[in-house]
């Protein structure tokens, strides 16, 4: 319980965590430092100078009990005068003070009173023959002085150590930034400058990340060139298909130019998942407006859907691919129209990201298919209707390797206000 709780308040950070490993260390060395030296040696030294101020006093007493006067008091620098000390004072953070009381109390045994106004003057009341006496001397003459100084010092030492320290090691650190911001990068669709640097270990991750990075690449090219190249030279066996079945009767051509049709939209599709999110580069985007040209132009193909509730604390652009965020929602649109009978496009800015929602009043997905219906070529007849044609199950993967390009998610889910699907792209800003 005690971890969980302090856990909680643990800095996030690398930097903190490190900076944390660093200081806490120092600031507890010099605490036990501080505290073991001022308590064993200040404390010897004040126990000292306190017992042999004690025996200069009692030779000073015992010369003014016999005559009144003492002859040793002015070469020890001690102040005689008759009378009692009516308050003992101490300052509360004279731990000194304690000492020095403590010994001069055990080494006379006249001492009525001790006072110690201050670090200048300490006055001893004593009782002597001739009657109450005060004796006054500098309080330096019974505790070490000056013990501040050590402090001083240890601080200005710590703190230069601690800067150096914390220079030292954010050198160490920046590789591992570097590294994070390249890997956050190409998880985005981006690929940035990186070269491995800094300790051993570092530059190791460094190269496993750059041979990850091609090794995606390969794979998402060579997948590029396969579909492309397939759904390429499907192009012209369709279009030879499409000139002969201009030279067939009416009767005889409707079904086959049918067919040649969904083949085309099917070949469509080959080539949209093939490109993926990668056209474009990110642009400058105000949502709104973006997603209400969508809206119309999906609405002018006539498929029936409206612009629903715009809403956001944020305000001004986000970096999006514009081709491949329209080719997502009108994926989503598409879906929502053809399982469904109308569909709702909202969209929600706020500071920190940026949600498109698509919902419709279809028969919507089982939340424990909605895992499968986001793979390629997934297809949930049971669970979606074919009201008008079938697809080849690369909508939602589209949409979805969308949202990843720009560091995102495709969630799904149930539409509380239509009853169908209702399919979220949130993008950070």
């Amino acid at each position: 319980m005690f971890l969980g709780w302090l856990k909680h308040y643990m800095p996030r950070s690398l930097y903190g965590r490190a900076a944390l490993i660093l200081v806490l260390p120092i600031v507890v060395l010099q605490l036990v430092v501080s505290v073991i030296f001022i308590q064993r040696h200040f404390d010897d030294v004040t126990t000292q100078m306190s017992h042999s101020m004690a025996i200069e006093l009692r030779l000073v007493i015992d010369e003014y009990s016999q005559s009144g006067v003492s002859a040793s008091a002015a070469p020890l620098a001690i102040e005689v005068q008759s009378g009692t000390i009516a308050e003992e004072r101490r300052r509360w953070y004279d731990f000194a003070g304690l000492v020095v009381r403590r010994e001069l109390l055990a080494s006379l045994d006249a001492l009525a009173a001790i006072d110690m106004p201050d670090g200048r003057v300490l006055r001893v009341g004593v009782e002597s023959a001739r009657g109450p006496v005060i004796l006054s001397f500098d309080r330096l003459r019974v505790s070490a002085s000056n013990p501040h100084q050590l402090l001083v010092n240890m601080l200005l030492v710590g703190v230069l150590m601690t800067v150096v320290a914390y220079i030292y090691l954010r050198n160490q650190l920046r590789p591992i930034k570097r590294l994070a911001k390249a890997a956050a990068a190409f998880g985005r669709g981006q690929v940035v400058e990186y070269r491995p640097s800094g300790a051993v270990e570092v530059r190791a991750a460094g190269h496993a990340f750059l041979d990850m990075r091609n090794r995606i690449e390969r794979q998402i090219e060579q997948r590029t060139l396969m579909l492309s190249g397939v759904s390429h030279d499907l192009r012209t066996p369709l279009t030879r298909m499409k000139l002969g079945l201009a030279l067939l009767e009416d009767e005889e051509r409707e079904p086959l130019e049918r067919d040649v049709v969904e083949m085309q939209r099917l070949v469509d599709e080959f080539l949209s998942f093939a490109k993926g999110a990668s056209e474009g580069e990110p642009e400058a985007t105000e949502p709104f407006g973006f997603l209400r040209e969508i809206v119309q132009d999906c609405q002018r193909a006539g498929q029936d859907v409206i612009l629903g509730e715009l809403e956001g604390e944020g305000g001004g652009t986000v970096g999006l691919r514009r081709i491949g965020i329209r080719r997502a929602v009108e994926n989503l649109v598409g879906n929502a129209v053809r399982y469904g009978n109308r569909a709702v496009v909202s969209v929600m800015l706020t500071e920190r990201v940026l949600r498109i929602r698509v919902e419709d009043d279809g028969p919507g997905i089982a939340a424990q298919d909605r895992e499968e219906a986001l793979r390629p070529f997934a297809r949930l007849d049971a669970a979606r209707n074919q009201n008008s044609g079938s697809g080849v199950g690369l909508g939602l993967s589209i949409a979805m390797d969308v949202a990843r390009a720009h560091g995102g998610m495709l969630r799904l889910g149930e539409s509380h206000a239509l009853g169908g699907l209702r399919a979220d792209i949130v993008i950070g800003r």
